[in-house]
């Protein structure tokens, strides 16, 4: 059985380390894993989004549109964006913040992340919605976005791991002055 998954928001979000941990996990389980991220003007704030695929008889990272299993959205914007790739019965976890995008910025565009939320709704029925940057700040880290949205979509039931093995493997990659926080952030339920 195979699962595509599909990550993706913008810049400094921490999507890479999030590919990087489901990857990690699938390997700790002996299950064939590719990935690619793209990762463009993302020191700007510019898009990034991660495919992985994980199981037998994988011969590329990238998988077709209307493929993926899972569409973790850091970015409502952004998650419109790559909504072709989803599968009719694919699941998204949304992060519901906005990040306006500098162009929007300049020109005096006012961008709420509404309009891509309802959009989403509309065409997804299998989705859910949180405000990773509430949480974040709740937890008392920005940096804790990646690990809450990670943690949000194994509790989907889409992804072949536990918050206990996302767990295990984030220990060993991330610094020990913020295992804590990541911890708290995998396990939270808002």
């Amino acid at each position: 059985m195979q699962t595509n998954i599909l990550i993706c928001g913008v810049g400094g979000q921490g999507i890479v380390l999030t590919s990087k941990l489901i990857a990690a996990a699938a390997m700790a389980k002996d299950i064939p894993v590719m990935s690619a991220e793209t990762i463009g003007m993302a020191q700007k704030g510019g898009s990034v989004f991660s495919f992985l695929r994980l199981g037998d008889n994988l011969h590329c990272p990238m998988f077709p549109e209307q493929s993926a299993d899972i569409l973790i959205g850091f970015e409502p914007a952004e998650a419109v964006r790559m909504l072709p790739y989803l599968k009719k019965d694919g699941r998204i976890v949304l992060n519901t913040h906005p990040i306006m995008p500098v162009t929007a910025a300049l020109s005096g565009s006012d961008y709420t992340g509404k309009e891509m939320i309802a959009y989403l709704q509309k065409h997804v029925s299998g989705i859910s919605m949180l405000d990773a940057d509430a949480a974040c700040r709740e937890l008392g880290s920005p940096k804790a976005l990646n690990m809450i949205m990670l943690g949000a979509a194994i509790r989907q039931n889409v992804l072949p791991f536990t918050i206990g093995e996302i767990e295990e493997i984030m220990r060993k990659s991330v610094k020990p002055q913020f295992v804590e926080m990541n911890c708290q952030a995998l396990h939270y339920e808002g």
